[in-house]
């Protein structure tokens, strides 16, 4: 009976030292970056393949490709091996994944030898397609993490970098969206945890919320009731053949196309009843630009150092007005238009088809420059960056019919 005992306060003692030690190993910041691109990655973007190259350790880096997310992993594996090598990486596949031809995905993701080849390289890139696909191959049934994911978390610690497009983007935050509604249904009617939104994969911290293709698809409008959800105070959102780069020091660097936007919830107040919510702020983000998740600072891109708008000489003037604020690109159109006119606000709308389950709801977004606003412009072309606007959303009712023909 006493050696039952001494055996089991053992094994207790040694389940304790594990747990604490895996305690440990998350309390340590990551030494590594992430390069989180918004989908739509184009093969000539060469800042951003370089990047990745780069932040992986340089020419001949091993880089882990996971086409989890594709339902043909074959052929987009071979094509991001491709095309990383092209750049200078030495990629190798990883063959977990759910459409994987003759492939035990179970035993894949729990293999020791690809486990420490992911373990061993300078980083992973993750593709496009379905983000639960990824969760479901890395994560087992039980929700504890498998061996490879495991390895990922080494690597990433250790000092590698963890890239990912579209699906690749939405798994970096503890939240991502599953299956959600369309973008005007989900300010009606709001996510449910475990469907419209499930776990991620968590590697920027469980602090900021991400979200993908978002200024091509209007989707800004959709994180806000997620982030509401969850608690989150900071959003993220990535437009397409775009990149927001991570640093360990949790400064975040714009590359690419187009751009992103910050969604600070810091200060913002919502009331019960229909999607009603005051006081947010949105920042769009341009190439070269910088933010600091931890100060909050910005940094304009060289090229616009010196490029402040002057908010005593606006270059547009009269109201601004958008009938459909989830357009492409809208929202940021209007913020740069607002930055540098002579007017207080911008509004936009979001409405619905009159054959809509709520053809009456709809919302208005309203734009507006505070004390912090500011904006810059560059030099040399039309970019602009925009800091710190205003946004308050309310519920309005669509009347119907909404027009008539004359």
């Amino acid at each position: 009976m006493f050696r039952f005992v001494v055996h089991a306060l053992v094994a207790l003692a040694l389940l304790a030292s594990s747990a604490s030690h895996a305690a440990d190993k998350e309390a340590v910041p990551p030494k590594g970056s992430l390069v989180i691109i918004g989908g739509a990655l184009r093969a000539d973007n060469d800042a951003v393949w370089e990047r990745i190259v780069q932040l992986a350790g340089g020419k001949g880096a091993r880089i882990a490709v996971f086409a989890s997310a594709s339902a043909s992993p074959e052929r987009a594996g071979s094509y991001l091996v491709e095309r990383l090598n092209r750049h200078g990486a030495d990629a190798f596949f990883v063959p977990v994944a759910q459409h994987l031809q003759g492939a035990d995905v179970r035993a894949a993701a729990d293999d020791p030898k690809l486990a420490e080849a992911v373990r061993t390289a300078g980083g992973a890139y993750f593709s496009g397609g379905d983000q639960g696909r990824i969760t479901g191959v890395l994560r087992r049934p039980d929700g504890s993490n498998t061996q490879v994911l495991d390895a990922l978390w080494d690597m990433y610690r250790r000092g590698g970098v963890i890239a990912g497009s579209s699906a690749g983007a939405a798994i970096m935050s503890s939240t991502m969206f599953g299956h959600p509604r369309s973008i005007l249904s989900t300010l009606q009617h709001g996510v449910d945890d475990g469907r419209q939104i499930t776990r991620g994969l968590g590697f920027i911290g469980d602090d900021v919320f991400i979200d993908q293709h978002l200024l091509v698809r209007g989707r800004f409008a959709r994180m806000l009731p997620a982030m509401l959800a969850k608690g989150y105070k900071i959003g993220l959102g990535i437009d397409e053949n775009t990149a927001m780069v991570v640093g360990p020091k949790r400064d975040v660097e714009v590359i690419g196309y187009r751009g992103a936007l910050l969604v600070d919830l810091s200060e913002a107040a919502t009331r019960d009843g229909s999607f009603n919510l005051a006081n947010g702020r949105l920042s769009y983000l341009d190439n070269g630009d910088r933010f600091n998740l931890v100060t909050k600072a910005f940094t304009p891109a060289p090229e616009k150092a010196h490029g402040k708008v002057d908010a005593k000489k606006p270059y547009w003037r009269g109201p601004l007005f958008s009938a459909d604020i989830l357009g492409n690109g809208t929202v940021v159109d209007l913020m740069a238009k607002l930055i540098d006119s002579d007017q207080a606000d911008a509004i936009g709308l979001s409405l619905d088809s009159p054959n809509a389950e709520r053809p009456d709801l709809g919302f208005e977004f309203k734009l507006s420059r505070v004390g912090e606003s500011v904006g810059y412009q560059s030099a040399f072309s039309e970019a602009y960056s925009v800091y710190n606007v205003r946004l308050d959303i309310r519920p309005i009712v669509v009347q119907r019919p909404l027009y008539q023909y004359r």
